[in-house]
């Protein structure tokens, strides 16, 4: 493995010479096994071992980035080059820059984010077999049409030319599994997977192929959902993309930009009294935790509603600058590109009812488990979304719907939601099952 730190050093200096002002260089390696199975046959199993290297570079206030898979000299240098010379050819940012020297950061947590096991490609056969097999164990399933288990681990190193310069490293493993129920044309599918820091956090295989099993079987024989404004239940699965919903409307590039419908509800109620949500980068073994973000800032804990009431941003520098606020050290890390900010574990609190108690006062609504594509107005918060699930009658659950859409707002959506108990655990976007009132169901 070659040494990261080093590589990055040797970009500042080849930045310099060839003329940058400020400069931040970056390196990743990766590698990773993976199997996959169907129909209790190994599929395909395979490893992969990549490197990333790149330069951002800033001449005034313009910038570049580069990044190339070589750390041969010759490359090294061809990038810092080609770097300062797109720089001087780009446009002016007035915003652009590394932050103050001041602010990097000189302490990181220990957030215990890499597992020391490495994967094994037997073990990982093993585990592919014993997911399809548990699927495959479903009443009414006819075939799966994948099981998969991977293992990778990484490593970063971020130098920047104001004095910044760490490294961290972190595992994944993963499981998944997509099961198909019924027969020809009235066949449907759907899946479950897993992911954990460390090996020993990760589900029970088992249980994985099982929820993709009895996911896929319920669905079978849907019908079209009826036309009516009613009330919803997002699944637990489903329910964190109304959350991304809300983090990317309080993205400081969105802000910046003008173009979030949640601009001008700074210290304004959002959600219903109660209604919590937070991002907690320095969460231990969390997927998306990080010791110091994309700019070499260190991070926080942060509560973005508290109470219902929106408490602020995700800033970078740039979109700190251009608001007139400090960064609330968000930034993204990614080789060759420029930092933007970005959540990391975000929780919104749970409730105290079960899904079942949220469903039993429904006389009748749509219990969403899948949507399709998008149709989201980042300037008013319209909403409108393909979904399937199942249609509730007198607080039961009665029979799937497939071709349905939702419609509704967001800002209303928000206003108007109930989070259950059942907080998941495997997730970077942690949100419970919730129930909206107020959307409109597009069916037959």
């Amino acid at each position: 493995m070659p040494d990261l730190i080093a590589l990055c050093d040797r970009l500042l200096d080849l930045s310099r010479k060839a003329g940058a002002d400020e400069a931040a260089a970056s390196a990743a390696m990766t590698e990773g096994l993976e199997a996959s199975a169907r129909d209790g046959a190994i599929e395909d199993v395979g490893r992969s071992e990549t490197l990333d290297i790149g330069v951002r570079v800033i001449v005034g206030r313009r910038q570049a980035c580069v990044s190339a898979s070589s750390h041969a000299d010759s490359a090294l240098t061809e990038m810092a080059e080609r770097a300062v010379a797109m720089a001087r050819e780009a446009p002016e940012d007035p915003y652009c820059g590394l932050p103050e020297v001041e602010r990097v950061a000189t302490d990181f947590p220990d957030l215990n984010l890499c597992d020391p096991a490495t994967g094994d490609a037997e073990r990982l056969r093993e585990d592919a077999l014993a997911i399809d097999a548990a699927a495959r164990a479903v009443p009414g399933v006819a075939k799966s049409e994948s099981a998969g288990a991977s293992w990778r681990r990484s490593r970063i190193a971020m130098r920047l030319s104001n004095g910044f310069s760490a490294t961290r490293e972190g595992s994944v493993w993963s499981a998944s599994c997509s099961a198909i129920a019924g027969e020809g044309q009235g066949m449907e599918r759907d899946y479950a997977y897993a992911v954990a820091r460390w090996h020993e956090d990760r589900r029970a295989l088992d249980a994985i192929g099982r929820e993709a099993g009895e996911r896929a079987a319920r669905r079978v024989s849907p019908r079209k959902a009826p036309t009516k404004s009613v009330p919803l239940v997002f699944d637990q699965r489903l329910a964190s993309s109304i959350v991304g919903h809300f983090l990317g409307a309080i993205n400081g590039a969105s802000v910046a930009r003008g173009s979030s419908y949640l601009a001008d509800r700074m210290g304004k109620r959002l959600f219903p009294a109660g209604v919590t949500v937070t991002d907690d980068p320095l969460q231990r073994r969390g997927l998306a935790s990080r010791p110091f973000d994309g700019e070499g800032l260190a991070p926080a804990r942060r509560v973005l509603v508290e109470d219902g009431m929106l408490q602020g941003w995700l800033l970078d520098c740039a979109t700190a600058r251009q608001l007139g606020l400090a960064s609330t050290a968000s930034a993204s890390f990614a080789v060759g590109s420029p930092p933007r900010p970005s959540p990391s574990n975000v929780t919104l609190a749970p409730g105290t009812r079960s899904p079942a108690d949220l469903i039993s006062e429904i006389e009748e609504g749509f219990f969403v488990t899948e949507m399709l594509g998008a149709s989201i107005n980042p300037t008013t918060g319209d909403y409108s979304r393909g979904a399937s699930g199942f249609w509730i009658e007198k607080g039961e659950v009665a029979y799937p719907v497939t071709e349905a859409t939702v419609v509704g707002n967001l800002i209303e959506m928000f206003g108007a939601l109930e989070a259950a108990d059942d907080l998941p655990a495997d997730r970077s976007l942690k949100v419970p099952t919730l129930r909206i009132e107020g959307c409109h169901v597009a069916g037959n």
